[in-house]
């Protein structure tokens, strides 16, 4: 068996594929439906329908790349059923010098035996 915090990186590692690969319909099982988002320019998404056309806006970005969000820490709470990811993460886009960064928090409840995202609170720094 997996364990929990491998589980979660593994999760978070194919998100970071799926946004490379532009496609916003195969991030729905990876949030709650209630799910928050603060995003990196301090704006605030609520529910996985508005997080999803968000990611959908961005991929439409003909200069956008990716987002690539890298785990330092994760942490299991007792009962096995919620998460706490931190680290960094990087935006990029076309052209020179077209990048942003900065920190990242990230809970992750399980449900129906999957880790699926609740809340994500990213924080722009250069």
């Amino acid at each position: 068996m997996i364990a929990p915090q491998d589980a979660v990186a593994a999760r978070r590692k194919l998100t970071n594929r799926l946004i490379a690969g532009k496609d916003a319909g195969r991030l729905v099982p990876f949030f709650t439906t209630d799910a928050k988002v603060i995003a990196g320019d301090g704006s605030l998404l609520l529910g996985r329908d508005q997080i999803i056309e968000a990611f959908a806006g961005q991929f439409a970005d003909r200069d956008f790349v990716s987002y690539v969000r890298t785990s330092d820490l994760i942490e299991i709470d007792a009962d096995g059923a919620r998460a706490a990811e931190s680290g960094r993460w990087v935006g990029t886009w076309k052209g020179e010098g077209a990048t942003q960064s900065g920190t990242y928090l990230a809970t992750w409840r399980k449900l129906a035996g999957q880790w699926v995202i609740e809340n994500e609170l990213f924080v722009t720094l250069g």
